[in-house]
């Protein structure tokens, strides 16, 4: 049928609308899109640009270089020394059995190496190098990188590894350091990023646990390319590191060399402190170890040995140990009586060789007895006698009081590992710690430093320092931190008499340098460096025994404490020979050679010492120089 006229144009214009509806749509639609498209390509450029970034540039940490350690002269002790290591990139080796064998034939590595390695294989990626042998000699090197055509994936690296220029000398005060454990990364709330390298050092004990972030420094980046596997195709840029602060010591590097040669295999720990700034001089333990093998990790073996040895070498002996103070502690004891008015120095007490207290009879050290005793005389030959007397009329609150007011029973915050606080009893201390009410045969006990009372050797160091100076000396081991001087230790008035102090002085001038001073044998004949001391004898049994009769870890503990010059003290020294016997006999020879050490700065004259002991000390002094091991810096420096 045919359409008329009026019908088409309607249809034309129906079909026209429809056009233009679809049109406008598809123009709505490309709209949409290129406004979307705008929206990614510029508005949202610069993030899509970064996470393209991202897949293809990785940022990885640099190590800081760690700040070295010095001694007091600028002698370096702990130091970074170049570590070559042999790595291994999976990938690239092909047979890796064959490697290994290859491998075995060119360096030094055992089958603990070879399981390490392939384990550490397994948790990588095949494109990561793996460390195959640590810390190899430069001939090891050479040899693998002449040979390196036929060991493909491997390669000979160099790196930073902290090396301890003077062997076992500064164990215990620098300690050590060593990979990074599990352990070290649960101390922090949120560790360091830097932590997480492979094989990254840091302290373990001793200054360089202590001030370990001042050592470590800040880390570096770089940043690299890497293919879609992450294998690195090329370093992009690099920002170094901030290196550690360096760290100078308070310790004088030779005479610590000396002491620790002087104590010899004796089980003993000595301090030696500047009466004028509280410097640390020395603080030595032994035996020691050598800290180099804890770098990387010891081995089991040399573990043991250090660990199974009854003399303790890893102990911190200065620090870590509390003894009875023995017969030093009189010192303390009698400046408690002598402040609280309760004696004075002419006052007497008879001692028949004891002296019964609540039913109980308190021997004297001479069964004997040393009759009449005063002040003087009292400290001069050691009764025990007179300090019964005296602790009962002074009592043990007073005697505490006088023993914190030198530095007995706190921790003097040196930065060391594991410093004890000591014990200096009271009653209420009895009663809290140990659930017992005080007895007056604690004060009897206490009175001679037996008993309940345990001091350490750098405390017995700051106790002597103080009465020989009058002040508050405080003990300072760091001297400087990344070239700024710390404050020193001078500290201030004791507030203590000086009358008083002068009669104690007095009393330990006459112990080294009165023929019926304890200590008489081991005096200095030089008069402008005689030394003022207190022997001592702490015992580790209740029963009466011969040292000598008994096992060596039965023994009585020797001890002294010394300054010197005794008119213008310039050093104070401690000395503790564990199950030594007695102090007069065993540890105050080894203090006097100290002494004079460090007032000499080296080898005393033989006329500093008795007439009669001239031909053994010389005799000592050569051994002594046979047996000492130099820092290896200041050899060179010798040398040079």
């Amino acid at each position: 049928m045919k359409r008329s006229p009026k019908d088409t144009a309607l249809s034309v214009t129906r079909i026209s609308r429809r056009g233009l509806v679809l049109g406008a749509a598809q123009m709505g639609f490309i709209g949409l899109l290129g406004l979307r498209m705008r929206h990614l390509q510029v508005e949202e450029a610069d993030q899509f640009r970064l996470l393209a970034e991202e897949n293809r540039v990785n940022v990885r940490l640099i190590p800081p270089s760690r700040g070295q350690i010095f001694d007091r002269n600028g002698i370096p002790i702990a130091v970074n020394a170049p570590a070559y290591r042999i790595v291994l990139v999976r990938e690239d080796a092909g047979d890796i059995e064959e490697t290994f064998a290859q491998l075995a034939t060119l360096i030094d590595f055992d089958d603990s190496d070879v399981a390490r390695a392939k384990a550490e294989m397994k948790r990588s990626p095949p494109f990561l190098p793996v460390t195959i042998a640590d810390q190899v000699s430069w001939a090891e090197v050479s040899r693998v990188a002449v040979n390196a055509p036929s060991l493909p994936g491997v390669t000979p690296e160099v790196g930073l590894s902290r090396h301890y220029l003077s062997g076992s000398d500064f164990a215990h005060v620098v300690g050590y350091v060593g990979p990074v454990s599990e352990r070290d990364l649960a101390r922090y709330e949120e560790p360091d990023q830097v932590l997480r390298i492979p094989r990254f050092q840091i302290g373990k004990i001793g200054v360089e646990a202590k001030l370990e972030e001042e050592l470590r420094g800040k880390a570096g980046a770089k940043r690299v390319e890497v293919n879609a596997v992450g294998r690195v195709m090329r370093e992009l840029d690099r920002r170094e590191g901030e290196a550690g602060a360096d760290i100078q010591l308070s310790v004088d590097h030779k005479l610590q060399n000396y002491v620790q040669a002087r104590l010899g295999s004796e089980s003993a720990s000595c301090v030696v402190i500047d009466c004028d700034t509280g410097d640390v001089l020395a603080s030595a333990s032994s035996p020691s170890f050598d800290p180099n093998l804890f770098v990387r990790g010891i081995s089991v073996k040399d573990y043991a040995l250090l660990r199974d040895n009854d003399h303790r070498p890893l102990a911190s002996k200065t620090v870590q140990d509390a003894y009875p103070p023995g017969s030093t502690f009189k010192i303390v004891t009698a400046l408690a009586g002598l402040e609280a008015g309760v004696i004075s120095p002419n006052d007497t007490v008879y001692c028949p060789g004891h002296m019964t207290v609540s039913g109980r009879r308190f021997h004297c050290w001479k069964r004997v007895g040393h009759g009449s005793m005063d002040l003087n005389t009292s400290l001069r030959e050691s009764c025990d006698v007179y300090y019964y007397d005296l602790a009962l009329k002074v009592g043990i609150e007073r005697i505490a009081e006088m023993a914190h007011k030198l530095g007995l029973g706190a921790r003097t915050g040196v930065p060391m590992s594991a410093e004890t606080e000591g014990i200096i009893p009271t009653k209420e201390w009895k009663r809290v710690n140990r659930g017992q009410e005080w007895v007056v045969g604690d004060t009897v006990n206490v009175s001679i430093g037996q008993g309940l009372v345990l001091t350490s050797p750098l405390q017995l160091a700051l106790m002597t320092a103080r009465v020989a100076t009058g002040r508050s000396v405080t003990p300072r081991l760091i001297r400087s931190l990344d070239g700024v001087m710390q404050p020193d230790g001078a500290g201030e008035d004791l507030g203590i008499a000086p009358e008083n102090l002068r009669q104690v002085r007095r009393a330990m001038f006459n112990v080294s340098n009165h023929r019926r001073g304890t200590a008489y044998r081991s005096r200095i004949e030089n008069d402008a460096m005689r030394m003022a001391g207190k022997t001592g004898t702490a015992q580790v049994r209740s029963k009466v025994v011969r040292n000598e009769d008994v096992p060596w870890n039965e023994r009585d503990h020797a001890l002294f404490v010394n300054f010197a010059p005794h008119d213008t003290p310039r050093i104070a020294v401690s000395i503790v020979v564990e199950h030594g016997g007695g102090g007069s006999a065993t540890a105050a020879p080894i203090a006097r050679d100290i002494t004079l050490q460090a007032l000499y700065g080296g080898t005393p004259p033989l006329d500093a010492y008795p007439a009669a002991d001239r031909a053994r000390i010389e005799k000592q002094q050569e051994e002594l120089r046979q047996r000492i091991t130099p820092n290896e810096a200041s050899t060179e420096s010798d040398r040079a």
